[in-house]
């Protein structure tokens, strides 16, 4: 028989799989508001927490960043650090991250 749940009990929080909102881009100084959609998963393999996505095309993103770039990407949940890749032939940058995502 088991007693009742504390409710001082720690809760922890895995990593959600997937985050589609807003965001910012931290880089070289810019604060850039954007939209992404995310989605990631925990790699036995390596141990790691995998994230990629795409950000929502923007023209001030476009101006301040290139492809290759890093960044740091800050959502309402937290901020982690992240590779922008191709662009897509929409004008939307890929951006991955491995370990504890921004979601």
């Amino acid at each position: 028989m088991t007693g009742p749940v504390s409710s001082t009990a720690a809760v922890v929080h895995e990593p959600e799989e997937r985050y589609d909102g807003p965001a910012t881009v931290l880089a070289d100084g810019h604060r850039i508001d954007v939209a992404v959609r995310l989605r990631g998963h925990f790699e036995p393999i390596d141990g790691r927490f995998h994230w990629w996505g795409r950000i929502d095309r923007s023209e001030v993103l476009d101006d301040a960043v290139r492809s290759g770039a890093t960044v740091s990407l800050q959502t309402p949940h937290a901020t982690a650090e992240a590779r922008l890749s191709d662009v897509d032939p929409w004008g939307r940058f890929r951006i991955a991250g491995t370990g504890r995502p921004p979601f």
